[in-house]
């Protein structure tokens, strides 16, 4: 309940603070390219329940029909807008909103697409879902450099499932475990920091 409250508070506050910005950003992307202001796509949350998780939408209209799930490097689908929001971060703000209606935390393993999730071994995915998903987590802190390592591998599928995902299990097992308010509190200062700091430059394949 404490965790849940925390949450509501929170993503109000933020929502409200930084509505200029996202006032900004929304325009930025609608005038960047044509199609809609924000981007939807099914996610798997608390108890394996799908909801639609929100985005700014930071690649061409139908680019997630023409590719891979991942994206790698800098990627041709990117428009120039996406290219600033994924390296920063914002383009996971409208989030916020999915905390205020209870499909997401502040604070949680991050939301993985179906496709993914069907990977997952059965223990690790009762744990997983045993707590909300998160807008941040230390999976994300981690790697926030993603794209640019599977940038690096001559094959980023494999290299995403066999290493990355993993890894990011492995974080959000033991977050399912450990979860408390003051750790919490510790990930949106480091995830604060991490955004402030210079962006991580994307590599070109």
């Amino acid at each position: 309940m404490a965790k849940r409250l925390f949450d509501i508070l929170f993503a109000a506050s933020a929502l409200l603070a930084l509505a200029p910005l996202l006032a900004v950003l929304a325009l930025w992307v609608r005038l960047d390219s044509p199609g809609p202001v924000l981007y939807r796509q099914t996610r798997v949350g608390r108890g394996g329940r799908h909801f639609r998780i929100a985005k700014f939408r930071t690649m061409r209209v139908g680019a997630d029909q023409t590719g891979p799930a991942i994206t790698v490097g800098a990627d041709a689908r990117i428009t120039r807008a996406g290219h600033f929001l994924r390296r920063t971060k914002l383009d996971e703000l409208p989030q916020f909103a999915n905390v205020l209606v209870g499909d997401m935390s502040v604070v949680g393993p991050r939301p993985e697409v179906p496709h993914y999730v069907a990977l997952y071994p059965p223990e690790v995915a009762r744990q997983v879902f045993s707590v909300r998903p998160g807008i941040t987590d230390l999976a994300s802190l981690a790697f926030r450099d993603e794209s640019a390592l599977l940038a690096q591998s001559s094959d980023p599928e494999h290299t995403y499932v066999h290493e990355i995902l993993p890894a990011k299990l492995r974080y959000a097992c033991e977050y399912a475990r450990t979860h408390s308010l003051w750790l919490d509190l510790r990930i949106i200062a480091r995830t604060a920091a991490a955004v402030f700091r210079s962006p991580v430059p994307e590599q070109k394949p």
